[in-house]
């Protein structure tokens, strides 16, 4: 009589599945704690206000990151990359550079009262905590800045050459000046908690975008 074969399936214990148990708490980590510092700053935010936020003791977190600036540095980063994806949302749809800044404006003018990481935005809040008492924050919004001003060069000078942006705009001049005006006008509706001002921005940087057309 022939007698099943019986299989034994055994499932192999792989490094990378306490890896990912290891990024899952990071991530959940740094997800918690962007908002924290957001709103609180590095120096209003304790070692006691991110494990009553996270969940975790302080044992836990040291798992993960050295110390409160890595965790600071690393929620940052993460707050900057959710803010450029949600915005990507109004700037994919579109061909032309004019209509993606366009787009940018109409994110922002969305979102302006009710930011996707609560607390404003966190390039204006860092730049304007850190200054010269942490380094480490302050290199990240200098790098989150150059990298947005490279975007919106890179977006004109490609637009230069289809034809579609006029030849004469200088575009690292104009990336320079879209952001500032930009970051200024969110940092008069966080100070005033209204779009007012924001408003009258938008008004003239959408008028900076529609001139841009070849």
């Amino acid at each position: 009589m022939h007698k099943p074969t019986v299989r034994f399936i055994f499932t192999a214990y792989h490094p990378s599945d306490a890896m990912s148990k290891a990024q899952l708490t990071r991530q959940k980590i740094v997800s918690h704690t962007a908002v924290l510092f957001n709103q609180k700053g590095f120096a209003g935010t304790s070692m006691e206000d991110i494990t009553a936020a996270t969940g975790l003791s302080k044992g836990g977190l040291y798992g993960h990151f050295p110390n409160k600036e890595a965790i600071a540095v690393a929620a940052f980063e993460h707050a900057v990359q959710q803010i450029r994806l949600k915005a990507s949302a109004y700037t994919r749809p579109h061909e032309h550079p004019a209509d993606k800044l366009l787009g940018v404006i109409e994110f922002y003018r969305q979102h302006i009262l009710s930011p996707p990481i609560a607390g404003g935005c966190p390039i204006l809040n860092t730049a304007t905590e850190s200054d010269d008492t942490h380094q480490a924050l302050r290199a990240c919004a200098i790098n989150a800045l150059a990298a947005w001003q490279a975007r919106i060069t890179q977006l004109l000078t490609a637009g230069q050459g289809q034809g579609l942006i006029k030849p004469e705009i200088q575009a690292v001049d104009f990336a320079i000046c879209f952001i500032a005006l930009l970051e200024g006008g969110i940092m008069f509706a966080q100070l005033h908690k209204s779009s007012y001002h924001f408003e009258a921005v938008a008004a003239q940087l959408s008028q900076m975008a529609e001139s841009l057309r070849a």
